[in-house]
């Protein structure tokens, strides 16, 4: 008996056990094929395979110095960008016309065109005179073609809201947006301040820029750079004039005439000191890097604390020693975010400059007044700011890509136009009209803070 029902037994059994392996074999396919699951495990991967010193922002990037055959290798801080991978439902917003999934890639700004918009300008260009450089506000100059100011930017495949002040500053409450650059940033400071004013005259508006030592030295044509608070918001937007984010400590301080040490691997003192205090930090350098400027101003090259001669040829050339510090700027900037954790970095590519059959200094001019003549779009989505663009890569820094859609809008300069009766000879062909296109650059920074 005990033997007929063991083998009764394992004969019910072996169907069985065959119909679970099949199945069995047939579930871990279809889990294995998934994609679901293959697109969570991906996604996953993105952060089980960041390393320690990845977080930690080590990295290497080479520098190509003129000459081919040599190359100097530093190393510079990095982190890795986890903004760069968002999670959207996965449908077609009617609005932005962007089809939603998990993607791993963010909204181009710099990508789209330039369309005829009638209500444009953002404030009236006769107006914001608290504010707006005369030099700079083409209304109140000879030009008469205004048509420059009724154009916006619309990038391809994003939502682009209009620009309110009020909502702005809203989102802007209790925070500070610090510009530190050259002449173009004060550009866009000052173009920031009439967007976030209308234009409109506001006694209500504190200049606070005593707190941050913004005063003008005896002697000074203007101070360092101006800070104005916002009281109704408690909203703070200033700028700093340094134009090359390096460093400057003259090297005989008793003596005007002294050479000045610019220190390209030391960020300037009063990004250093004020940092903590910025919300939203905007930097651009790039047009002071040159021959003539340097020795207009009596700049010396330092690195290490030590004339760059001695310590670093290849550094000798301007073009050189700007991508170490643009590099270096960033570097530092990133290193400090763990410590500023609220703190949104963005670095403004250079804006073009439109000189035609000479430059500044040899009768180069800019004289079109109509829009668009080489093309309305941007088409490619890499930056043309190669040294911006290869700095920030795999960092948290963003880049404000202002260069292509400037590009296009040549008529958009001050030109040969001035507020004065007899204007000097020479056009400028590198500031721009304000209201113009400095506004869209604001337009892309709102957006994206």
């Amino acid at each position: 008996m005990k033997g007929e029902n063991f083998f009764s037994l394992r004969g019910w059994q072996l169907p069985v056990t065959l119909v679970t392996l099949t199945f069995t074999i047939i579930l871990l396919f279809a889990w294995e094929e998934n994609p679901v699951v293959i697109i969570a495990r991906d996604q996953f991967s993105i952060f089980s395979a960041v390393k320690p010193r990845e977080i930690i922002g080590q990295k290497d990037f080479t520098l190509t110095t003129t000459n081919d055959s040599k190359k100097v290798t530093k190393s510079f801080g990095d982190a890795t960008n986890y903004s760069s991978i968002s999670f959207s439902p996965e449908k077609e917003d009617a609005d932005s016309n962007v089809t939603a999934s998990f993607e791993n890639t963010v909204c181009n700004f710099a990508k789209g065109r330039w369309v005829a918009d009638s209500r444009r300008p953002l404030y009236s260009g006769y107006g914001c005179k608290q504010w707006l450089s005369g030099m700079w506000a083409c209304r109140l100059t000879q030009r008469t073609d205004f048509s420059f100011e009724e154009y916006r930017w619309q990038p391809k495949n994003c939502k682009f809201p209009e620009f309110e002040r009020s909502e702005f500053l809203k989102r802007m409450q209790d925070k500070t947006i610090a510009f530190i650059g050259d002449s173009l940033g004060r550009q866009q400071f000052q173009s920031l301040m009439c967007m976030a004013t209308g234009g409109d005259e506001s006694p209500e508006i504190e200049n606070i820029g005593w707190f941050y030592g913004l005063v003008k030295a005896r002697g000074a044509k203007r101070p360092d750079g101006w800070a104005y608070r916002f009281p109704k918001t408690n909203t703070t937007i200033l700028y700093y004039w340094s134009s090359t984010l390096c460093d400057l400590v003259p090297l005989n301080i008793t003596d005007k005439a002294s050479n000045i040490s610019l220190h390209l691997d030391r960020p300037p003192a009063f990004m250093r000191r004020f940092l903590d205090r910025f919300d939203v930090l905007v930097l651009n350098t790039g047009h002071h890097w040159n021959e003539g400027k340097f020795e207009g101003n009596r700049w010396i090259m330092y690195l290490n604390e030590k004339p760059i001669d001695t310590e670093n040829k290849n550094l000798v050339d301007i073009r050189n020693a700007k991508n170490f510090t643009v590099h270096n700027v960033v570097r530092w900037l990133d290193s400090q975010i763990p410590s500023h954790p609220r703190l949104r970095i963005f670095f403004r590519t250079i804006s073009p400059r439109h000189f035609k059959n000479g430059d500044w200094n040899t009768g180069g001019s800019c004289d079109s007044t109509i829009p668009l003549t080489g093309g309305s779009e941007v088409k490619h989505g890499g930056s043309k700011d190669t040294v911006v663009n290869s700095a920030v890569q795999g960092t948290r820094i963003k880049i404000l890509d202002i260069t292509a859609l400037s590009d296009l809008r040549d008529e958009g300069h001050i030109s040969r136009y001035s507020i004065k009766k007899n204007p000097p000879n020479g056009s400028d062909c590198l500031h721009w009209c304000l209201p113009g296109i400095p506004d869209t650059w604001n337009e892309l920074l709102a957006v994206q803070v």
